[in-house]
């Protein structure tokens, strides 16, 4: 197993890893618009939450520190990775720094956290919606099955296989996977 493979940055100048850095950034910050300014609207979260239970508030905790895991993921993407979360411009390095040593899919698993927040402080967890977002679910464990992970093995061969017998696709470790 070559470290390189496995998401150690080689000693390389800080200024090589800039580009990748930015484009991740880029990328990542077009999802985030996505998902904060335009798929809100469409879906009727609107702001106006006069006689909200407080409670529900509280549910912006985990909301904010899911959305923060996916934007560190973002970052590792184009520090470590050197590519972005789009299929078009992948990382060229595996990824197995952050989060990533918790669980393989954390960006995907920090989107769910932090849009169920928003769904609780917004009040908007109807059965609709439910069925929708299960729905949603269910596509992107298809995807992340039958695209991300066999893209990955190609990829990186036994370097991803030997990750994968350590790391679970979507529930996280107790404890970060350490890989020597």
């Amino acid at each position: 197993m070559t470290s390189e493979k496995l998401g150690d940055t080689p000693a390389l100048e800080s200024g090589d890893r800039w580009p990748t850095v930015v484009a991740s950034l880029l990328v990542g910050s077009a999802f985030f618009a996505l998902w904060f300014w335009l798929l809100p609207g469409w879906l009727g979260f609107r702001v106006e939450t006069a006689g909200a239970a407080r409670w529900r508030w509280l549910a912006a905790i985990p909301s904010v520190l899911g959305f923060t895991v996916a934007l560190r993921c973002v970052w590792d993407f184009g520090s470590t990775g050197r590519g972005t979360p789009a299929p078009f411009a992948p990382p060229q390095r595996l990824v197995v720094v952050g989060f990533y040593r918790y669980v393989r899919n954390p960006m995907y698993v920090g989107f769910a956290a932090g849009w169920i927040g928003l769904w609780i402080v917004f009040g908007h967890a109807n059965p609709t919606l439910i069925a929708a977002v299960a729905a949603v679910a269910l596509g992107v464990h298809l995807f992340v099955v039958f695209y991300e992970e066999p893209t990955l093995r190609h990829k990186f061969g036994t370097d991803y296989e030997h990750y994968c017998r350590n790391v679970r696709r979507w529930w996280p470790r107790l404890h970060a996977w350490n890989r020597s």
